[in-house]
């Protein structure tokens, strides 16, 4: 039995997901809901039991000092309400955590369970993989759906993929099976340059989310840590000559393949977000709206800082991982 004492009733209330894990390439997707939660200052309503679904010596706990007092972070994940001010105010259920070691179906019935219980209208499931992208150039970002309806309605792919799954995929096919409707989008990650952070990756999905769920996200700081990011690499690319060249390759071919995109819907598109940003000000303030519970720390010990590109793969060797087949 799910209980939500405390939760005040939500408006059109949308949930946003992400895992860290086999479908997080370089921290992209769960940075973004974390940058969610940060700006609109949400705090834990709800955490799953770890014991329930998490394998300790895969993800284990982390130990730290609060005062002088030794305590213990479990890995899990948790949920949070915010509240999205403006002239349309809508509530964000956000769900960040970390792909679960078991009872994989189980987990999305508690999750499904919390959504029915808020009133959840749809769910947006980030994610990230690796792919033959150049940094250079704009983040592919994809949107699937299982729902023919919702992929006509809000112009995405019915998505038609067969092999390996994670958490991602599962999920948005139990939403699909309980009749909530459900959204996955992907950004593809440079596989030569794949250590987290990727802030480049992470704002793409959140300008993707913008406009499949009309709302404005405050940005903060992510535009300039994404040209930082693609600054710092470049120099790093540009000092192995093998490198530079594999990345040449890589934006002549995506170049080629996006010519005609390049003068239709995608530059409406980006002039439209322009457009919003330039009427509507400064950032949206923020409103974060919670019930209390949970200290809401969330640690997790990753390489941070940026990374040297390495040397591109052997020619007839394969350069994507299990992740990038995944949609």
């Amino acid at each position: 039995m799910i209980e939500l004492e405390g939760v005040p009733e939500l408006i059109d209330p949308v949930m946003v997901a992400a895992f860290e894990g086999w479908n997080d390439a370089g921290d992209a997707a769960s940075t973004a809901v974390a940058h969610l939660d940060k700006e609109w200052k949400g705090e834990v309503f709800a955490a799953l039991d770890a014991e329930d679904y998490y394998d300790f010596q895969v993800n284990r706990p982390t130990v730290w000092l609060d005062g002088g007092v030794r305590k213990i972070t479990w890995p899990t994940t948790r949920l949070s309400v915010v509240r999205v001010g403006g002239d349309k105010p809508r509530d964000l259920v956000l769900v960040r955590g970390i792909e679960p070691s078991m009872r994989w179906r189980s987990f999305c019935n508690e999750l499904l369970g919390f959504a029915h219980e808020l009133g959840v209208e749809l769910v947006v499931i980030l994610g990230a993989l690796l792919g033959d992208t150049p940094h250079t150039r704009p983040v592919p970002i994809s949107g699937t759906t299982s729902d023919p309806d919702l992929a006509q309605r809000m112009d995405l792919e019915e998505t038609k993929y067969e092999g390996p799954t994670g958490i991602v995929g599962v999920l948005q096919e139990a939403c699909t099976h309980a009749g909530v409707p459900a959204v996955s989008l992907w950004a593809a990650v440079p596989h030569y340059v794949s250590q987290p952070p990727n802030p480049k990756a992470t704002l793409a999905l959140l300008n993707r989310l913008e406009d499949l769920i009309d709302v404005r996200i405050p940005l903060g700081e992510l535009p300039e840590d994404a040209r930082a990011w693609q600054v710092g690499v470049d120099q790093l690319a540009a000092e192995d000559t093998e490198v530079a060249e594999y990345v040449q390759t890589l934006e002549e071919a995506r170049d080629t393949a996006e010519l005609p995109e390049a003068t239709g819907e995608a530059i409406a598109r980006e002039f439209e977000r322009y457009l919003r940003r330039r009427d509507g000000g400064g950032p949206t303030p923020p409103g974060g709206h919670a019930t209390e519970g949970g200290d809401g720390t969330y640690l997790r010990d990753n390489p941070s800082g940026r990374p040297r590109p390495p040397k591109p793969p052997k020619a007839g060797g394969g350069t994507d991982d299990e992740e990038s087949s995944e949609e």
